[in-house]
């Protein structure tokens, strides 16, 4: 397991590196001009002489590859620099917003998990029956339910029409201090609606290989010695049946990402979408690769994370093979 993770370690330097390089490239290459968008409506007034000065000032008036190096050895150091359109240092940004994403995405990550195991294991026992073909039929739908979509028609459902539930934000309104019971009322829908979105994968990989589980020697075995149908379900056909879901882990990392970017823009989540959305329009480089290598470095710990879960629930693959 240590060398494994050792391995995956020394490979993900060049990933990152190669991501860095790759947002200063295209940032450079976009019609965006970082001046006008730090100065904002002062900017349509002010001399071109003044206009140079804050270009020196914020740097961008060097050639990128120079800027991407000047980034990357601040980096190193923990040093990212300050984010122009922000104001404010990178490091400040990323960390007043990044725990919000964080909650959002671990507990859409559970409703997806749960509810997807849930439902896949009761289809997966009796395939071609009518909690199958309505769950299966829902599922597939939803695989092609863009997540603001989802997200527009819960606000319209549950926050408009029912009056239940907050259309968006952290807090009410009138309140002007952070409390856990508000943050738990307004995280109910964009959660629901992230995890939904992600739910059609788990289920699908849950109910095939609860199936197909089911069908094997060792199962019918079982059935065979006596044993109670849930204790052949839960005990065997769901442990057998989950060792591929393990896999998506890491997979839906990516997607969970995305998700979450475009659930936080709809429901108004003090989350890293609006520094995202902002940092690319206004192509402000060192918080656009901060953003970047913090995605990237999610996605590649998920990647490890599922073949680690993978090596633990099953004996049989190696860690250092």
């Amino acid at each position: 397991m240590t060398r494994m993770t050792g391995r995956r370690a020394l490979a993900a330097v060049p990933v990152l590196l190669g991501v860095t390089l790759a947002v200063f490239a295209v940032a450079a290459a976009s019609p965006f001009d970082p001046v006008k968008a730090y100065a904002g409506t002062a900017g349509l007034t002010a001399s071109q002489e003044n206009l140079d000065q804050i270009r020196a000032n914020l740097g961008v008036d060097r050639p990128w590859p120079t800027q991407w190096w000047d980034w990357l050895t601040r980096a190193v150091r923990g040093e990212f620099g300050d984010s122009g359109v922000m104001r404010q240092p990178v490091a400040d940004v990323i960390a007043e917003r990044v725990g919000w994403s964080a909650l959002l995405a671990a507990t859409a990550f559970l409703v997806a998990t749960a509810l997807g195991t849930t439902l896949g294991a009761l289809a997966g026992r009796r395939r071609g029956g009518l909690l199958d073909r309505t769950v299966s039929s829902l599922a597939y739908t939803l695989e092609a339910a863009p997540a603001f979509w989802l997200g527009l028609l819960a606000i319209w459902f549950f926050a408009l029409e029912l009056g239940a539930l907050p259309a968006g934000g952290l807090t009410d309104t009138a309140s002007d201090t952070v409390t856990a019971g508000q943050v738990a009322t307004h995280l109910v829908l964009p959660a629901l609606v992230l995890g939904i979105s992600q739910l059609p994968w788990f289920f699908l990989y849950v109910r095939q290989g609860v199936g197909d589980a089911l069908a094997e020697d060792p199962v019918r075995g079982a059935r065979a010695r006596g044993l109670a149908e849930r204790t052949v379900l839960t005990g065997h056909a769901l442990r057998s049946g989950m060792l591929p879901v393990l896999t998506l882990v890491g997979s839906r990392v990516p997607e969970l990402i995305t998700g979450a970017l475009l659930v936080e823009t709809v429901f108004s989540w003090p989350g890293i979408a609006a520094a995202t959305v902002q940092a690319a329009l206004s192509a402000d480089f060192p918080l656009l690769a901060a953003l970047t290598v913090l995605a990237t470095a999610a996605v590649l710990l998920g990647n490890l994370l599922s073949d680690l879960l993978y090596g633990l629930a099953d004996p049989r693959v190696g860690f250092d093979g």
